[in-house]
């Protein structure tokens, strides 16, 4: 991931601002138990351009196959989201209950049925309770407001720990000040690629769906594609992105100043909903930024931070705040990516416990110890004399993990 720009920073989940053309609403309407918020939505005040990227896995969950087809038109209305039930593994009823519920939100809106986009989360294999979301959706569009975010991202949470919004401004043409504002879920089952979770990014920068089609899939490659928390893909992945373009300003299209600065922002706020993600990771206690350099291509150093951050031994190292070295040389080993073993050096923050591919002490690893006490730290394995790097976020798993997945469907 990039370094924040100037420019652009994310806010604090406090100052998250409203973005021009755009409304948030979030109800219960009884998918989860104890009420719950449940099921929410986002709402453009006219057409909009969209753009969306989806789960790769051949098992697809009905919404997911239906925003995948409507988005391609490059214009949307309305997004609707559960949480508390994937609507995948359902068969033909699935799809006619995500056809029906986005059929009404368009008879509310008074738009045609396609321009209503769904996505949906929670275990698999389940009907949805669709009556109880259709009986819900007039209260929820009716009382959508501008500055109900946190509601909408309190909705979509499963075994989230907490919400997760990111927001940056920032000023493009002559005196504009645009916003980009991100909304996700996810804590486990979270690997590339999107990272598997449903993630919701709205902007009031001027650009046609072509552009944000490619910067979202930028955008995408250089944050939560470069992600893990169990090396687990999901039938749901969903990110989905909409532009109201209220700014009056030229359309952002190319490569020039204002397009780059777009795509910095958008990384920079995909790039903090991604790290509480990893932060989240259903009972993670510490985020690590892997960091793979001296490798032969940036493609190689990738293979490689992916191939140690979905370790399960070395996670559990991580768990045990035990600088087992040996297990990220292992995984490093098993990339299928070439490289002298004997020239590999390994640090944990700044110190540095393998040089040329040998243990340094165990001073050294006392030393890494402390470091490894941190919430977050930096992993460096230096593979040999490429020029070519990469970075990698994940986190350590334990019992909290186990848990959560063992008693997911109680």
């Amino acid at each position: 991931m990039v370094p924040l720009v100037e420019c652009c920073r994310p806010m604090s989940d406090s100052q998250h601002p409203t973005v021009t053309g755009f409304r948030f609403g979030a109800t219960a309407c009884g998918i989860k138990p104890d009420g719950q918020l449940d099921l929410g939505i986002i709402l453009a005040e006219d057409a909009v351009s969209v753009a969306g990227l989806f789960t790769k896995n051949r098992v697809k969950a009905a919404p997911v196959v239906l925003s995948m087809q409507r988005v391609e038109r490059g214009r949307a209305q309305a997004i609707v989201v559960n949480s508390g039930n994937a609507n995948a593994c359902t068969g033909a009823k699935g799809m006619e209950d995500a056809k029906v519920i986005t059929s009404i939100v368009a008879d509310e809106l008074g738009v045609a049925d396609d321009m209503v986009l769904m996505a949906s989360t929670g275990v698999i294999g389940q009907p949805l309770p669709s009556e109880r979301i259709e009986q819900a959706l007039p209260g929820l569009i009716s009382e959508a407001r501008p500055d109900r975010i946190d509601d909408f991202a309190r909705a979509i949470m499963t075994t989230d720990r907490w919400p997760k919004v990111s927001s940056i401004k920032f000023p493009i043409g002559f005196e504009k000040e645009v916003t980009v504002l991100g909304v996700a879920k996810g804590a486990g089952m979270i690997h590339p690629d999107l990272a598997t979770t449903l993630a919701f990014v709205l902007t009031d920068a001027p650009m046609h769906s072509s552009f944000l089609q490619r910067a979202l899939s930028t955008a995408v490659d250089r944050t939560f594609n470069r992600l893990t928390v169990d090396g687990c893909t999901s039938t749901n992945d969903t990110i989905i992105a909409m532009s109201s373009s209220a700014v009056d300003s030229e359309p952002l299209r190319g490569s020039d100043r204002d397009a780059r600065r777009f795509i910095d922002a958008l990384v920079d706020v995909l790039g903090e909903l991604g790290k509480r993600i990893v932060q989240d990771g259903e009972g993670a206690r510490h985020v690590i930024q892997l960091e793979v350099v001296g490798a032969p291509s940036e493609d190689a150093a990738l293979k490689v931070a992916e191939q140690i951050g979905r370790s399960m031994l070395v996670k559990t190292a991580i768990w045990g705040r035990d600088p087992n070295w040996g297990r990220m040389m292992a995984a490093a080993g098993m990339a299928g990516v070439a490289f002298d073993p004997d020239k590999v050096e390994i640090k944990f923050g700044k110190v540095t416990v393998v040089r040329d591919g040998v243990a340094v002490g165990r001073e050294a690893e006392d030393e890494a110890r402390r470091v490894m006490a941190e919430p977050s730290y930096r992993v460096q394995i230096k593979l040999g004399p490429g020029k070519a790097k990469a970075t990698y976020l994940f986190c350590d798993i334990g019992e909290e993990y186990l848990r959560i997945n063992a008693s997911y469907r109680s």
